[in-house]
């Protein structure tokens, strides 16, 4: 499994963690029912631990429901700019009241999140079992992260000036 390997899970390195706090994005990959894939984003996807991940169910009801009927999950965080981050595989677990719960809202409040017990249906707690880097192609050609980063900074400012010419 690699250097952080757990019985039972993946200790999170703190680059794992830096870049999961840093972008609060996560891209949350579950399996319906009917064995099609979905994909949604989770805004508030935090660390809970060195071998937890967690996000907050706001309005994720497909993902709720996929999850219930099978816990694997993976999340993808990666920050945009650098165009590196991780994939985490694992088994979620949902919290609809207790312990887990209101220790999760504390959580994301201290993070700066809107946690209330109105607000979040669920809990969404991942084990993660694997975890491995995440690293764009843009990379190949021998690019280094400024390289990347400034061609992303110069593609971000390209479509300001656009959007600001249509107004």
């Amino acid at each position: 499994m690699g250097p952080h390997a757990t019985i039972g899970g993946v200790r999170l390195s703190d680059d794992m963690k830096r870049i999961v706090l840093e972008q609060r994005l996560g891209f949350a990959a579950t399996v319906c029912a009917d064995g099609t894939p979905n994909l949604s984003p989770k805004g508030t996807t935090t660390v809970l631990d060195d071998e937890h991940l967690l996000f907050a169910d706001i309005h994720s009801p497909g993902t709720v429901e996929n999850l219930e009927q099978n816990p694997s999950i993976e999340l993808n965080v990666v920050d945009p700019i650098v165009r590196k981050g991780y994939r985490f595989k694992g088994i979620a677990r949902l919290h609809h009241s207790g312990d887990t719960y209101e220790r999760g809202l504390r959580l994301l409040e201290e993070r700066g999140y809107q946690a209330s017990q109105a607000r979040v249906r669920t809990v969404v707690v991942v084990r993660v079992e694997q975890a491995r880097p995440l690293i764009s192609p843009a990379y190949d050609s021998g690019a280094t992260e400024q390289e990347v980063a400034a061609n992303w900074e110069r593609h971000i400012a390209g479509l300001r000036g656009w959007a600001g010419a249509r107004e």
